[in-house]
């Protein structure tokens, strides 16, 4: 008999802390109200009021919403990646191989190669082509022109 395992469910879910709050959100609005508190020390009501609308706005962001169910903050740390670094690579048809070979080693010149254009090949052809080399040389084609 085999054995029997305990495969774990739900794994994305994060243990709750208070009531519907994780760690993580606990903390992220934690120090937000702290970054609040020091502004209530160092401005006028005025400008504490000013400054913690913009800091309590994120936080609460940055704490409980969730984009294509991921925290916002790897949503931001994603968008940094991208803008950084993207991955999507364009490729122009229209630049040359001797065009590159200017940018890539411009004191060598670059040969021209020409190559031969092979024909198409049909369905049909294609067809014949795939059973020759799924039966290893045993099935002959009629037509001796599709080798």
């Amino acid at each position: 008999m085999p054995e029997q395992f305990v495969i774990p469910q739900f794994i994305d879910v994060e243990p709750k802390l208070l009531g519907p709050i994780t760690p993580r959100q606990f903390i992220i609005v934690f120090v937000g109200v702290m970054i609040c508190a020091i502004f209530k020390l160092l401005f006028a009501f005025n400008w504490f009021v000013i400054a913690s609308i913009p800091v309590g706005i994120i936080t609460i962001v940055v704490a409980f919403v969730k984009v294509n169910g991921q925290g916002f903050h790897f949503f931001l740390l994603n968008i940094i990646q991208t803008l950084r670094k993207p991955k999507l690579r364009v490729w122009q048809k229209d630049l040359s191989t001797e065009y590159i070979q200017r940018f890539v080693n411009p004191e060598q010149a670059v040969p021209t190669v020409h190559m031969e254009h092979k024909r198409f090949i049909g369905a049909s052809r294609l067809n014949e082509l795939s059973l020759i080399v799924n039966t290893g040389g045993a099935y002959q084609p009629e037509s001796e022109d599709v080798l």
